[in-house]
């Protein structure tokens, strides 16, 4: 470090530097380079990268990187209350919702509810065979006792695609009609889908208490919300200038060119966007049992902490299973929707 020693000096910042010198502790190189009999600094004649912990070697005045993250913990901590103040309350009916929706689907009788949701794929897609598939994955889950905690699974599921759907779908509409409001929505739509899962749960779990659901209902849905946004975004901006202009020629309205022309041409593309939100909730679930979320994600965990196996094998094969069972069902309703989409 004597090179950047040499910088600080010649530019008569010394007296700047050894002014802010502080007890700081050491950083895990130099506690290294302790244990090992070494220095810590760099002998060669290679200058090395100027990093915050390189300069603070040289200049105690200059912070080390764990003040950075320090810092950031720290802002987050104190506006940690004020946040809690506004989001309890707005947060509060998806806690409702999910302890609801969990209730119905682990109270109602097996041969109540079963029958109901073989009968929902049925008007969804008026298809014999996925109503058949539907019926079968259902009674695997009921043989290999898994059936409660694959209903609790498709409870989470359906309560955060839903509203999922329900806001994603207007925010995709306002980036259609808006560059300005696309320009701004796709950096936070590129962090929301690149930002690794389990990072939704780190503020999250300073907000709110692990028992309450909104806490996994609300990384469920900040993680797959993106595709039915950026998906309806695209599929109303591709739809055909000269129907929108015929459209026009007619006198329409803008809320009839957007419920009569817009929204059934960009129907496919919605729909497409609905279905990859499902399959990311699916995803989120496992992850989101690391906090409490119940379903086929506490047996994942479960076999990974103990090591059990089979356990983890079986409920992650019925977490597939739910999958494959939603994604057939939602592209079987879009083709009954829209017979000119074939389903792959």
């Amino acid at each position: 470090m004597a090179s950047y020693e040499d910088i600080f000096d010649r530019m008569d910042l010394r007296d700047w530097c050894d002014a802010g010198a502080s007890e700081s502790p050491m950083s895990m190189a130099q506690l290294l380079a302790k244990n090992s009999g070494g220095t810590g600094g760099d002998s060669g004649p290679v200058l090395p990268f100027p990093s915050l912990d390189r300069l603070h070697e040289a200049c105690n005045a200059i912070p080390q990187s764990r003040d950075m993250t320090l810092g950031v913990e720290h802002g987050f901590l104190a506006i940690k209350d004020s946040l809690k103040f506004v989001l309890d309350p707005l947060t509060q009916p998806l806690s409702w919702m999910l302890e609801g929706a969990l209730y119905a689907f682990t109270t109602i009788p097996w041969w109540v509810l079963i029958p109901l949701l073989v009968w929902g794929a049925w008007a969804a897609t008026r298809k014999i065979g996925v109503t058949v598939f539907v019926a079968i994955v259902f009674l695997f889950f009921g043989l290999i006792d898994h059936l409660d905690v694959a209903l609790q699974t498709l409870a989470i599921i359906f309560v955060c695609t839903g509203l999922s759907v329900l806001f994603g779908v207007p925010i995709g509409i306002l980036m259609s009609r808006s560059d300005r409001l696309q320009k701004v929505m796709l950096p936070v739509l590129d962090m929301l889908q690149t930002l690794p899962s389990f990072v939704y749960l780190i503020p999250l779990i300073f907000l709110f208490s692990v028992t309450e659901p909104k806490l996994y209902g609300i990384a469920i849905i900040l993680y797959a919300i993106v595709p039915v946004i950026r998906l309806t975004d695209l599929g109303i901006r591709l739809v055909d200038p000269d129907v929108i202009e015929a459209a026009d020629a007619f006198g329409m309205t803008a809320g009839q060119k957007l419920t009569g022309v817009q929204l059934p041409l960009a129907l496919p593309n919605i729909m497409a966007g609905v279905n990859q939100t499902i399959m990311m909730s699916l995803a989120m679930v496992v992850i989101a049992s690391l906090v409490s979320a119940p379903g086929l994600g506490v047996l994942v965990l479960r076999g990974i902490r103990n090591l059990e196996l089979g356990v983890g094998l079986v409920a992650g094969f019925g977490i597939v299973l739910l999958a494959v069972v939603l994604d057939r069902c939602s592209k079987a309703a879009l083709q009954r929707i829209d017979p000119t989409h074939e389903a792959e």
